[in-house]
C-alpha cells in the first residue's frame, strides 16, 4: 500500500496539559493518516517510514507512540497451551492535548523527533505461524519497533498431544508468555512475559500443566498486556489474559478522532467440551475437543493477539500521534 502524505497547514501554537508548550510538526508517512482537532495520526499495518520534515523552532518535537508486536502462533496437536499476545507499549507526554484515554501500561515519556535525520524507519511484527512439527517449539510473533522503541512478540503457544516433557512442550516466554500444553503433564512450566524487561511492563506471564483428572487433556490461556493467562478447569481451557485500551489510534481506517480500542489481548487455551476465550484485544479462541464444537480462531490482524490452538497470531501495529496545527 503506498505511503500517504500528511502536511500540516497552520502555524499557530498551542498548550497541552502540564504547562508546556508543544512544537507543531510536519511529517508524512503511513497506512493511514487520521486527524483528531490539533493532532494528527498516523498508522502503520506494516513497514515503512515516518519522515519528519520540520519541527516549529524553540520548542522540542514530541510525538506519541503505540507499538504492538505480533501475537504468538500455536501448534498443530489436540492440546497446545493458548499463545501469548504481542508487547504493548504506549507513551503519553504531559503536553499531550486535547488527552485522550491512555491505556494503564502507558510511559509518561514521548520520543522526540527532528527533521534532521527526519527518518524513522517502521517494523511491524508478523503475527506467528502455525507449527506442525511437535519436535520444534512454535513460533513467536514478531518485534514491532519505531526509533528506541520496541515491543517484543508474544510467545508460540505449546505442543500438548505428547508425554515429553522437553521445551516444545514448555510454554514459551515474550511479549507475553504462551501457557504450556496438555494440562496433565505437570512438569511444563509457563512462559514469562515482558521478555523485554521494561517499565511499565509489556505483558504477563502464562500458566504452567498442573494436574488434572486423569486422561483429561486442558491447557490455560496465554497472557495479555494487562493479565495474566488463565489455568485451564476441570474440563475447560483457560481463557486468554485481557488486553490494553486507548483512544490513541483511529477506529477503523478512514475515520477521525478514536474511540477505545483493544490491543494483545492472549490466546485461549484447549479443553474437552469448552475452549478458553481469547483475551480482549484480538485473542483468539482455543481448541474445544468436541467434534460439534466450534472452530479454532486466529488472533485477529494489527491487534498483537495470541492465537488459540491449530492458528495463526495477529499481526501488530504502529501508531504516531503529534500536533500539527
Amino acid at each position: 500500500m503506498p505511503i500517504l502524505g500528511s502536511r500540516g497547514a497552520g502555524s499557530s501554537r498551542g498548550f497541552g496539559f502540564g504547562g508546556g508548550a508543544t512544537a507543531i510538526i510536519c511529517a508524512c508517512g503511513g497506512n493511514d493518516v487520521s486527524v483528531c482537532g490539533d493532532y494528527r495520526i498516523h498508522t502503520f499495518t506494516g513497514p515503512g517510514t515516518f519522515t519528519v520534515n520540520s519541527v516549529e523552532a524553540c520548542t522540542p518535537g514530541v510525538v506519541d507512540y503505540l507499538v504492538v508486536a505480533g501475537g504468538g502462533g500455536s501448534a498443530n496437536d489436540c492440546t497446545p497451551g493458548g499463545s501469548g499476545a504481542g508487547g504493548f507499549r504506549e507513551s503519553q507526554h504531559p503536553g499531550a492535548a486535547p488527552a485522550w484515554t491512555a491505556s494503564p501500561l502507558k510511559s509518561t515519556t514521548g520520543i522526540t523527533v527532528s527533521a534532521s535525520p527526519g527518518s524513522y524507519p517502521i517494523t511491524v511484527g508478523a503475527g506467528g505461524t502455525l507449527q506442525p512439527s511437535s519436535s520444534t517449539p512454535t513460533t513467536p510473533g514478531g518485534t514491532s519497533t519505531f526509533s528506541s522503541i520496541n515491543s517484543t512478540g508474544g510467545g508460540g503457544g505449546a505442543h500438548g498431544s505428547s508425554a515429553a516433557t522437553t521445551p516444545p512442550f514448555h510454554g514459551q516466554p515474550g511479549g507475553s508468555g504462551s501457557a504450556a500444553g496438555q494440562g496433565n503433564i505437570a512438569s511444563r512450566p509457563g512462559g514469562s512475559g515482558n521478555a523485554g524487561g521494561y517499565t511499565p511492563p509489556e505483558g504477563n506471564p502464562a500458566p504452567g500443566a498442573s494436574t488434572a483428572p486423569a486422561n483429561i487433556q486442558v491447557t490455560g490461556g496465554g497472557g495479555g498486556a494487562t493479565a495474566a493467562g488463565a489455568s485451564f478447569g476441570p474440563h475447560s481451557g483457560g481463557n486468554g489474559g485481557a488486553g490494553a485500551g486507548t483512544q490513541i489510534a483511529p477506529p477503523s481506517f478512514g475515520e477521525t478522532c478514536g474511540s477505545l480500542r483493544y490491543f494483545s489481548g492472549g490466546g485461549g487455551g484447549s479443553g474437552p467440551s469448552s475452549r478458553g476465550c481469547g483475551g480482549l484485544g484480538g485473542g483468539g479462541d482455543g481448541r474445544p475437543r468436541t467434534p460439534s464444537s466450534p472452530g479454532d480462531a486466529n488472533g485477529t490482524a494489527n491487534t498483537g493477539g495470541g492465537s488459540g490452538s491449530k492458528s495463526n497470531g495477529g499481526s501488530g501495529i504502529v501508531v504516531i500521534r503529534y500536533k500539527y496545527k
